[in-house]
C-alpha cells in the first residue's frame, strides 16, 4: 500500500514528527530552501514584471531527486514546513522544483505551531492549499532585498571600497547605531547637584533614613546647577527644622509580563543569559523541532519561535492555571485567566506566543537531557509562561513628604522619601523580568513609622555632584526593541540583521554595546544623501506593512516592486554621477 509523503525542513523535526504519524507516513527533510535566486547574477527579470529566475543549488539536487522518487511512490503529499512566510515559500519551491503535479497526486499544506500529538492531529485533519499570498510576500521581500543589494553594492565598490554591501533593512539598523553615536558625540553634559538629608525620629538614630530635596514649599521643582548653589542650600538645611507634612500609603499591584514573542525572547535572553539574538534563535529552533528526552524519545519542547503574537490557546491557559493551583496554591492564581493585548499592531492572531508545549514538563525534569544553552533558554521560556498566568505581586508603598522650615526666612523646602515593601510575591515567586543596564532603578528607603506632624531630628546633609548623560549605546536587547518599536523588520529578521551588520564590519560590539565603524558611518552618510528611502525609518516601516498587506491578500506584489524600483533606478543613475570617490585606506 502506498504511503503518504510528508516534507519538513530538518531531520530533527522529521524525527519528532515521526512519533505521531506512524508507519503509513514517510517523512523527508528538505534541509531548508531548495531553490533561490542565483548568487552570481541579479536573477530578477526587471523588464518582465520582476520575474525571479530561481535556481536549484548543486547540493540540493540530490534532495530534490529523493523527494521526486518518494512522491512517485506516495498516495498523497503533505507539506509540513514552518508556519510563516518563509515556511510557505519553502513548500511552494519544493512543489515547483520537484515538478510535483496536483492533477496526479493530492498535495496539501499542513500548519502547526507546536509539534505535539494534538497539534499534529488537528493540522492533518485540516489541510489547505499552499497560500500564495504568503509566498508572494516572501518573494516580494526577497526580490526587494536582491534589487537593493545587487544594484547598490557595486556602486559602493566603485565609490568607497570593494566588497561592500548595502541591504534594505540592514542599512537602517546601521543608521540607527550611527545616529546614536553622533548624538553621544555631540552631547554637551550639564552639571547638576542632588542633596539628601539624613533624618530620624526624636533623635533616635535607629530610625534614621534619607530624604531627597525636591522642591520649594509651593511645589516649584528645584534645580541645583552648581557647587555654590549646593553649598548655600546645605548651609540652610543644616539649620532648618523638619516636620512630616504628609504621609501617603497605598498598595501597588505589579502585573506579570506577557509570554514571550520573538523580540522579547531575544531581549530577555540577552539581559539574563547574554545570548546574542542569533544564538537564542538557534537554540529555540532546537527546542521547537524536538530533542531526545530519554524514553520519551524526541520531544518538541516549545511552540514555534518566530511570532509577534502574545495569544495563548485556551487549552494551554487551562493547563497552566491547573499547574499553578496545584504547585503554588490558590493564592497565586488570579480569579480569571490573563489575556494579553497584542504588543504590535501587525501581530498575527493565528500564531501563538512562545511557550512550553506542556507546562508539566518542568525545567528541572528535562535538564538532564538538554545541553547547557538549551536548558537555560527552556527555563526562561517556561518561567515566563507560568508567571504570565499568576497573581500580581503586591507592594505596600509609603511616600513621606517632609517640610524643611528655615528660621531665617519665610522660604521652606520639600523633601521626599519612599518606602516599598513586598507583601505578596505572586508571579515573582517564579520569575521577574530583567532590566536593561541603562534603566535607572527606583530609589527606596526603609522608613520608620511616621505620621503627619511628626518632628524629625537632623543628622546630616549629603550633596552629590551629577552630570546629565547622553542616551546609551545600543545593546542587542535595546537595538531589537528600537527596531520593533520603529516597525523595522519582523520576527524572522531581527537576528539576521544584527549578525549581518557585524559580519560586514559596519559596526562592532565592545562590552556588549554597538559602535559604528568608520566604514559604517561613511556608507550611512552616502545612502542618507543619495538614497534617502533606503535608510529612511518611515519608508522601511511602511514597506514592512506593505509586505504584511501582500501576505493578507489585500495588495498585489508586482506593483509594489514596480513602485519601489522606478524611483530607485533614477537614484542609482544620479548617484553614479554625483557620488564622489571616498578614500578609506
Amino acid at each position: 500500500m502506498a504511503k503518504k509523503l510528508v516534507i519538513v525542513e530538518s531531520p530533527a523535526k522529521a524525527r519528532t514528527l515521526s512519533k505521531f504519524l506512524g508507519r503509513s507516513y514517510v517523512i523527508k527533510a528538505s534541509l531548508g530552501h531548495v531553490r533561490d535566486l542565483p548568487k552570481a547574477s541579479l536573477g530578477v527579470d526587471i523588464e518582465n514584471d520582476f520575474a525571479p529566475k530561481y535556481v536549484i543549488p548543486q547540493q540540493k539536487r540530490k534532495i530534490i531527486k529523493e523527494i521526486k522518487e518518494a512522491a512517485n511512490e506516495a498516495s498523497s503529499i503533505y507539506l509540513a514546513t514552518d508556519p510563516d512566510r518563509e515556511g510557505e515559500a519553502i513548500s511552494w519551491h519544493l512543489v515547483e522544483a520537484a515538478k510535483l503535479r496536483k492533477d496526479r497526486i493530492p498535495i496539501r499544506r499542513v500548519v502547526f505551531h507546536e509539534i505535539t500529538n494534538e497539534a499534529i492531529g488537528e493540522a492533518f485533519k485540516n489541510p489547505r492549499p499552499v497560500d500564495m499570498n504568503l509566498v508572494n510576500a516572501q518573494q516580494a521581500r526577497r526580490i526587494l532585498d536582491r534589487l537593493v543589494g545587487y544594484k547598490l553594492s557595486p556602486l559602493l565598490w566603485q565609490k568607497v571600497q570593494r566588497g561592500l554591501s548595502a541591504g534594505r533593512v540592514q542599512s537602517v539598523a546601521v543608521r540607527i547605531i550611527v545616529d546614536r553615536e553622533r548624538e553621544i558625540q555631540n552631547f554637551v553634559r550639564q552639571e547638576y547637584w542632588t542633596i539628601e538629608v539624613e533624618l530620624c525620629l526624636a533623635e533616635d538614630r535607629e530610625t534614621s533614613f534619607r530624604a531627597k530635596l525636591t522642591a520649594l514649599s509651593d511645589g516649584t521643582k528645584l534645580h541645583i546647577s552648581n557647587e555654590q548653589e549646593a553649598k548655600e542650600l546645605v548651609a540652610a538645611l543644616e539649620k532648618a527644622s523638619y516636620v512630616v507634612k504628609e504621609i501617603q500609603t497605598k498598595r501597588i499591584a505589579r502585573q506579570p509580563a506577557p509570554p514571550f514573542i520573538t523580540s522579547t525572547l531575544q531581549q530577555e535572553a540577552w539581559r539574563k543569559l547574554h545570548f546574542t539574538a542569533k544564538r537564542t534563535m538557534v537554540v529555540a529552533q532546537q527546542l521547537y523541532e524536538g530533542l531526545p528526552l530519554g524514553e520519551e524519545g524526541s520531544v518538541g519542547l516549545i511552540t514555534y519561535m518566530r511570532t509577534d503574537s502574545t495569544h495563548i490557546s485556551a487549552s494551554a491557559i487551562t493547563e497552566t492555571r491547573e499547574f499553578i493551583n496545584q504547585k503554588y496554591g490558590s493564592d497565586f492564581l488570579p480569579p480569571r485567566a490573563r489575556l494579553f493585548a497584542q504588543k504590535t499592531k501587525w501581530a498575527q492572531e493565528a500564531h501563538e506566543a512562545i511557550r512550553p508545549t506542556r507546562v508539566h514538563r518542568e525545567p528541572e525534569q528535562v535538564k538532564q537531557f538538554l545541553g547547557s544553552d538549551q536548558s537555560k533558554l527552556y527555563d526562561l521560556i517556561w518561567k515566563r509562561m507560568v508567571a504570565s498566568q499568576m497573581s500580581a505581586a503586591l507592594y505596600d508603598t509609603t511616600a513621606a513628604e517632609i517640610q524643611a522650615d528655615l528660621s531665617t526666612s519665610e522660604q521652606s523646602y520639600l523633601l521626599k522619601a519612599t518606602d516599598s515593601t513586598l507583601k505578596f510575591p505572586g508571579f515573582m515567586a517564579v520569575y521577574s523580568e530583567g532590566k536593561d543596564e541603562d534603566e535607572k532603578p527606583e530609589s527606596f528607603v526603609r522608613l520608620p513609622k511616621l505620621e503627619a506632624g511628626d518632628r524629625l531630628s537632623y543628622l546630616g546633609t549629603f550633596p552629590e555632584q551629577q552630570f546629565t548623560q547622553p542616551a546609551p549605546r545600543y545593546t542587542e536587547a535595546t537595538l531589537i526593541r528600537a527596531l520593533e518599536e520603529k516597525g523595522i523588520g519582523r520576527p524572522s529578521t531581527y537576528a539576521p540583521i544584527l549578525s549581518t551588520i557585524q559580519e560586514r564590519n559596519y559596526v562592532h560590539k565592545t562590552d556588549g554595546r554597538f559602535y559604528p565603524e568608520e566604514l559604517g558611518i561613511i556608507v550611512t552618510d552616502i545612502l542618507n544623501e543619495h538614497f534617502p528611502n533606503i535608510v529612511s525609518l518611515g519608508f522601511t516601516a511602511e514597506m514592512e506593512q506593505t509586505l504584511d498587506r501582500i501576505a493578507r491578500g489585500t495588495q498585489e506584489w508586482i506593483p509594489v516592486l514596480r513602485a519601489f524600483y522606478t524611483p530607485f533606478e533614477v537614484m542609482l543613475q544620479r548617484g553614479s554621477a554625483k557620488i564622489q570617490k571616498v578614500d578609506v585606506s
